[in-house]
């Protein structure tokens, strides 16, 4: 079966020479499993959903471990937490044994819960989201970046559809006990007409008919399925902080289509949540590139931190830093993006004095009349365009 490379890939094989075991989590059929089943092509598969294979783990979870031989990829580990104790077990007994227990979780919170009382140290840690632009081009702000969705789009809405009814019957009932699913339903609603804005649980709860603690904790639930990021205050000084509250983001701007009923390019194109869309698949695509391959985390929000500062509004270099951007590395950044904007300018000043040059030369030729003053124009707007860019490094300086 042809896989697309994934960002992770270099970093998850780099980790399985160094640890015994390798936790990926992340949202439902984001590619978890095709990932490490692609890596790891000789590691036998378990589904920890399979009902089957979850009664003999309630009913011996030790003797389970013992008989699974490794390397193995365990599916879904949330579902079945008693086994990492018996995991670390074996984990301690051949220390010398590397990248063997592969585990996936789409819960990330109960998965770390016992990650940090089983398995600290013993496990290298990794958080895989759909797929971003640099994986591959056939993401978009329509389709999002779900690789079935992408694989088969003319039916990304049913698609859309049964994962949001999968998603709210398993995840959403596992974490919470949620009586009222209809409510919760239009919360997701009223939560994609709010992508990009700065949360205020207030206005949400309202409408709803619901509390503000309620409406916190569906926050949660949607973060710890990824489903949604909250994207902190950036603070330029702690002593100063005029914005407390987070940003709302949607993790992919494909659901987030499907929720406020967008279809089609040419409806994105006509409506009014256009831009919380682009801005919600900015944010995406910058926290795939940092939780993808480091490398591309360093380098790769360069081209977008612009953007991203732009719409939050504080700038490109505190972009930078958003992006998590080493801090001794932001004069560099910062250096060739203004050389960046000089060319720019300048080459503007360029193409200006071409256009008047061969607007004279074509003139004198076909012997075209002009008034005195028109010969004088061209000298004084090349002479205005010169003194602004002058002017205006003056004031950079």
């Amino acid at each position: 079966m042809k896989t697309i490379p994934r960002g992770l890939a270099p970093e998850l094989r780099r980790a399985a020479r160094a640890f015994a075991a390798l936790i990926v989590s992340g949202p439902r059929r984001a590619g978890k499993t095709t990932l490490l089943r692609a890596l790891f092509p000789r590691a036998r598969y378990v589904l920890l959903e399979d009902p089957d294979v979850l009664a003999r783990v309630r009913a011996d979870p030790r003797l389970f471990v013992e008989e699974t031989p490794t390397p193995v990829i365990l599916d879904e580990i949330q579902n079945a937490p008693e086994l990492l104790g018996y995991i670390r077990s074996r984990i301690d007994a051949a220390p010398g044994a590397k990248g063997r227990w592969l585990l996936t979780g789409s819960q990330e919170a109960p998965l770390m819960k016992g990650v940090s009382e089983s398995m600290t140290g013993r496990a290298a840690i990794f958080h895989l989201l759909p797929l971003s632009s640099a994986e591959s081009p056939k993401v978009s702000m329509l389709r999002g970046g779900f690789p079935e969705v992408l694989a088969r789009p003319a039916t990304a809405q049913i698609w859309f559809r049964s994962y949001l009814q999968t998603y709210l019957e398993r995840d959403v009932r596992a974490i919470a006990a949620i009586r009222d699913l209809a409510t919760f339903r239009r919360f997701l609603a009223l939560l994609a007409a709010r992508s990009g804005q700065l949360l205020n649980r207030s206005d949400i709860a309202a409408p709803l008919g619901v509390s503000v603690p309620t409406v916190s904790q569906w926050l949660s639930i949607l973060e710890t399925t990824s489903q949604l990021i909250l994207v902190p205050p950036f603070y330029e000084n702690f002593g100063k902080r005029l914005i407390k509250s987070p940003k709302l983001y949607f993790a992919d701007s494909g659901l987030l289509c499907h929720l406020l009923g967008i279809e089609s390019q040419a409806a994105l194109e006509r409506s009014p949540f256009l831009g919380a869309v682009f801005e919600t698949f900015v944010a995406s695509e910058i926290v795939r590139a940092r939780q993808g391959n480091p490398g591309m985390a360093e380098h790769w929000p360069w081209l977008v931190a612009f953007t991203f500062g732009l719409l939050h509004g504080f700038g490109f270099a505190g972009a930078l830093r958003e992006v998590g951007l080493p801090q001794t590395a932001i004069p560099l950044a910062l250096a060739f993006f203004n050389i960046g904007v000089e060319l720019g300018q300048l080459a503007f000043i360029a193409c200006v004095l071409a256009v008047i040059v061969l607007g004279r030369k074509l003139a004198r030729r076909m012997r075209i009349p002009r008034p005195p003053w028109a010969w004088r124009v061209p000298p004084y707007a090349i002479g205005g365009l010169a003194a602004f860019w002058v002017i205006q490094r003056l004031a950079a300086f």
